[in-house]
Parts: structure tokens; C-alpha cells; sequence
């Protein structure tokens, strides 16, 4: 009955926006949460296809985030199909996804709606690791390394070459060179990639408007978790956003609460209440893109098992697959 009564709420929303409309979630459950990546790419091009060219194409997306090489991907895709290209926003929508918005001629934000800065954390093999977990590495900010530099020339009064270089050698003992590399890399894609996509719109953006929203997404909010009300995207960043009226606020709104509730985005993921038994396979839903043409969900497939050592009661969760289906 969810994906029926889905179906009856996208119409809505496509009868009174005169668009082709597109939702995608990636659920934010703990142990089990999907990011924007790259094997969605065909997904969308599947749902596409089924609607064909349009007038405008309508995409609702709730994130936390992912690969940020994939909002470029999805945008010109969707631009493909449709000279009009629209972002609706009934909740979260960070990082990769606040990058994909970019490309959007029009954002529009319910009341509870949230941006976030574009600014990623980068791993890779020459990053510190993790004292309490030596296979794994810990992530580096972009605007953690440059805030440092910052510090040290506004508060500490590093000014000089030599002050500097010694300020670096500082930095390059606690982090690879080659990681900090990545780091400069990562920070000069997402400038050169948001500033493109901002160039996408249907009405060229002013190149100091575009300069200013890249300004503010990348160095000026400070903080990474920082939550962008749609007050803020609009007064502040200047970010092409509009409120929905009073039809289209709830009809968002309602379809948000039905993802989550079929998601249970709201209950982190227990293996022990999926455990029946010792041993058992299990399934769990933790994704979707949906038109009213089909329905694709991201699945995590594996097994469950009971162990007693060394402590009693521990359960041992083994991902067997992780991909998307075609339900519909």
C-alpha cells in the first residue's frame, strides 16, 4: 500500500507543478545507510526514459550526502530530458547533495527543509589512521587544513616565508603530504564543479552571484554539520529558492514522512532484533528512486548469526550484497 499511495502523491505533485517527478532517498539509517554514488546513475536513466522529454523534471531528494562526483553526473543526465530542472527539499539535503541543488534552476524548500556547505572530508590510503581502529583512516576536512593556516597567520602572526614553511613542516608530520595533496585537490574540484553547475541554470546566473554562493558553501559557515534553513539559502547564499504554496507544502511533506516511515529512518538498525534463532539471512530496504512509472530500492542482503564468544549475546552482521533492485 506504501508505493500506492506514493504513486497518488507524486501525480499530485506532478498535476500541480506541470512536471515529470523523480524521488530520491538515501536512507540515513544507522548500520545500514546509503550515499549518493555512482550506481544510481542508471537507475535515474531508467525512470527517464520512461517519462521521455519533459517540460520540467521535479526531483525530491532527502540525503546526508555521498561521492561528489555524482551530483555532475545526475544533473547533466537530467538535463538531457528537460530544460527545466528543479530540486524539492522536504528535509535534509547535505554535502553531495546540497552540490547537486547547484545545478537546479529553482529549490524548492519546505518549512523544515536543510542545505548543507559542500566542503568534504577526504580519505584516502596516505590519511592518519585511526588509533582505535588501525584499518581504518580518519578523515581530513578541507576547511579544517586551510582554517589552520588561517590560525596561524591571523592569531599566532605567521607571516613570513620562513614562518610559513615552518608553519607546513608542522602540518606534514601529523598528515602525508600526498593526503594533504588530495586535500587541495578536493577543495579546487568542488569550487571549479559548483561554479559549472550554477552556470547550468536556464537563467544564467551573474558570475559575482555565482562567486558569492561558492564563497559561502565552501569557506564561510565554518562548520560542516551546519544546517542551511531555506531563510539562510535564500537571504544570505542568494540560492534560486521558493516556498511551496499550500497544497504543495503538505503533499511534500507527507510523501517525506512515507519514506521514512517504509525506511524507518527514525530506528537505527538492530541486528539482534533481526536475528531468529542462531542463523538467518536477512533483507533490509535502505534506499529508493521512484517515478510513477517504477520503483528502484537500494538493499542490503546478508547474514545474521549468534555468537557467544568471547562475550554472550554478541551478533555477527555479514553484508552479502549491497546494491539496487527493480521492484516495480
Amino acid at each position: 500500500m506504501a508505493r500506492q499511495h506514493r504513486v497518488e502523491i507524486i501525480k499530485k505533485i506532478g498535476e500541480l507543478r506541470g512536471s515529470s517527478v523523480i524521488c530520491y532517498i538515501t536512507g540515513d539509517r544507522d548500520n545500514v545507510n546509503t550515499r549518493i554514488a555512482p550506481d544510481v546513475t542508471q537507475v535515474f536513466y531508467r525512470h527517464l526514459e520512461m517519462y521521455g522529454d519533459s517540460r520540467q523534471v521535479d526531483l525530491l531528494l532527502y540525503t546526508r550526502g555521498g561521492d561528489v562526483l555524482t551530483p555532475w553526473r545526475l544533473v547533466h543526465l537530467i538535463r538531457e530530458y528537460t530544460d527545466r530542472f528543479c530540486v524539492l527539499i522536504p528535509f535534509r539535503c547535505y554535502s553531495a547533495g546540497t552540490l547537486l541543488c547547484l545545478g537546479a534552476d529553482e529549490l524548492v524548500m519546505t518549512r523544515m527543509a536543510e542545505l548543507g556547505p559542500i566542503d568534504p572530508s577526504v580519505v584516502n590510503a596516505f590519511n592518519p589512521q585511526d588509533p582505535n581502529n588501525p584499518s581504518a583512516r580518519i578523515p581530513v576536512n578541507i576547511e579544517d587544513v586551510y582554517s589552520y593556516f588561517a590560525l596561524a597567520g591571523e592569531k599566532a602572526g605567521v607571516c613570513s616565508s620562513d614562518q610559513q614553511v615552518k608553519a607546513f613542516t608542522i602540518l606534514v608530520e601529523k598528515i602525508h603530504p600526498l593526503a594533504l595533496g588530495n586535500v587541495h585537490r578536493n577543495y579546487m574540484l568542488i569550487r571549479s564543479m559548483a561554479k559549472k553547475l550554477l552556470a547550468m541554470h536556464q537563467q544564467p546566473m551573474e558570475e559575482g552571484r555565482i562567486e558569492h554562493i561558492v564563497d559561502n558553501l565552501t569557506e564561510k559557515l565554518y562548520a560542516h554539520n551546519h544546517m542551511i534553513s531555506r531563510r539562510e539559502a535564500a537571504g544570505e547564499i542568494n540560492l534560486p529558492v521558493v516556498k511551496p504554496d499550500s497544497r504543495l507544502e503538505p503533499l511534500i511533506w507527507s510523501l517525506y514522512q512515507d519514506y521514512s516511515e517504509d525506511l524507518a529512518l527514525s530506528e537505527p538498525f538492530n541486528p539482534s532484533e533481526q536475528l531468529h534463532g542462531v542463523r538467518n539471512e536477512f533483507e533490509v530496504t535502505s534506499g529508493f528512486v521512484e517515478s510513477v512509472y517504477g520503483s528502484d530500492a537500494f538493499v542490503f542482503s546478508g547474514v545474521l548469526e549468534r555468537r557467544d564468544y568471547p562475550e554472550a549475546g554478541q551478533v555477527k552482521v555479514n553484508i552479502l550484497k549491497q546494491k539496487w533492485r527493480t521492484i516495480s
